[in-house]
């Protein structure tokens, strides 16, 4: 498989445990569909499709600003309907959807400073033009929001509840982001309080895995260009900056579980947390898994990227354990050894 590894493909059917008629002769929009975490939902509906031999629709929608078109061949063929369409734009389609999934952001913060304007965009109208789409009164709306939601979290709110309400900027470098996405959970506030919709928010923790390619520009992705193509890493800031990573695998479990939970309104935290760890101790443990020593060079923030980073990151997931029966298996040196292994062999073909 191009974007994954064929055991973490079949790791996460296996944990697939849900009750047939969940899905069954349902209609399911997605939305950013052929990014990084789209891409494994996509493909964990289709094997679940495939193994209990059932049929239902699934739509995917992106409209390839930062994701490949590459995945088109690759999706169309799995008997999916494939949507080259910007959600900004309002979508017509005569069909009354059961799950509408509005997955598209961007989110690596290369590209939203490259694409502020449309980064406010996606998360507000876009999510406003899926709320517009045909569905029924049992229809599920899942938003998927961030954990820079909260911004540079006070220290005694470390590890982070979903009540926390955060330390963030309007006027800063991040603002188009983080405040889109605020905005955005809004929006699902509204729909569910004042218009009896059923929604649920999801706030990601840092995941990654591989389909995560090198021109992302985020942390884990720029450490493989040092290990494997010999650039120099820039870490920005004092590289003490600290993050809880969850891997690909774990993230997608919870992910599914909080979309296919029947609830009026739902909100969680989906991430790792444990192993809370800074830039500067991330590059020894890659450089002893990788045995490889890495060329970085502490560095002030270039106007490519971001400054004003959140110090620290890390979840409290007490909410989706206690709702969702949801808990991260894989450890920060195994998820780090698969993704590295994965990337190297992903360069090699």
């Amino acid at each position: 498989m191009f974007f994954a590894r064929t055991e973490d493909i079949l790791e996460i059917k296996r944990s697939m445990n849900f009750e047939n008629k969940i899905l069954a002769k349902k209609n399911i929009i997605i939305s950013g569909a052929f990014g990084f975490i789209g891409k494994y939902i996509l493909q964990s509906l289709i094997d679940f499709r495939d193994k209990n031999m059932i049929e239902f629709n699934i739509f995917a929608i992106d409209n390839f600003i930062t994701s490949k078109k590459s995945s088109l061949d690759y999706f169309q063929n799995k008997k999916i309907n494939c949507l080259n369409h910007d959600i900004n734009k309002e979508l017509k389609i005569d069909i009354n959807f059961d799950y509408i999934i509005c997955l598209a952001g961007i989110a690596s913060p290369y590209y939203y400073n490259k694409f502020p304007l449309e980064t406010l965009d996606v998360s507000i109208n876009g999510v406003r033009n899926m709320f517009k789409l045909k569905h029924n009164d049992h229809s599920k709306f899942v938003f998927f929001s961030t954990s820079e939601i909260y911004g540079d979290p006070v220290f005694n709110q470390i590890p982070t509840k979903e009540s926390y309400r955060g330390n963030v900027t309007s006027i800063g470098p991040r603002s188009c982001y983080d405040e889109s996405k605020r905005l955005g959970e809004t929006i699902c506030y509204i729909n569910s309080s004042f218009l009896g919709k059923k929604t649920t928010i999801i706030r990601p923790f840092n995941v990654y895995g591989p389909g995560m390619l090198l021109d992302d520009y985020r942390i884990l992705p720029n450490i493989a260009r040092s290990l494997f193509l010999n650039e120099q890493l820039k870490v920005y800031d004092t590289g003490k900056q600290t993050r809880t990573y969850c891997y690909i695998t774990d993230a997608i479990n919870g992910f599914l579980k909080a979309i296919f939970k029947n609830e009026k309104f739902g909100l969680y935290n989906i991430g790792n947390d444990d192993g809370e760890i800074n830039v500067l101790d991330l590059l020894k443990i890659s450089e002893k898994l990788m045995e490889t020593k890495i060329n970085y060079q502490i560095s002030s923030y270039p106007k490519e990227y971001p400054a004003d980073q959140p110090q620290r990151r890390c979840p409290d997931i007490s909410n989706a354990k206690n709702n969702l029966g949801y808990y991260p298996n894989i450890s920060l040196k195994e998820g780090l050894k698969r993704y590295f292994n994965w990337t190297k062999s992903f360069l090699k073909n």
